[in-house]
């Protein structure tokens, strides 16, 4: 399964509180390092990002609902969630070495 940088950092911010429940308003901190995108837009990216790992069944959103449209304030790990989350965790990274001619 392909995920997105934030969705990684999505999955790794929920397992490592306790009881792998947090408040999406944390997620704002990835901005905090790499700040290309628009502020107006983060929002919306974060949102997209969440309801794509809650379509995927790795999360469970907690939230409001409207005749309209939802809206997520709280998200938590489900058990397929802490699966991929563990082996993104166990994952190593590998180095872009160049073959030499």
């Amino acid at each position: 399964m392909r995920l997105s940088n934030l969705q990684k950092y999505i999955l790794r911010q929920c397992f490592n509180v306790k009881g792998y429940r947090i408040d999406r308003e944390e997620l704002l901190d990835f901005y905090q390092q790499d700040a290309k995108s628009k502020k107006e837009l983060r929002t919306k990216i974060i949102t997209q990002s969440i309801e794509s790992l809650i379509d995927r069944e790795l999360l469970v959103g907690y939230g409001l609902r409207t005749p309209h449209k939802w809206f997520i304030t709280n998200i938590k790990l489900t058990d397929a969630g802490l699966k991929i989350t563990k082996k993104l965790i166990g994952e190593q990274l590998s180095l872009p070495l160049k073959k030499q001619k």
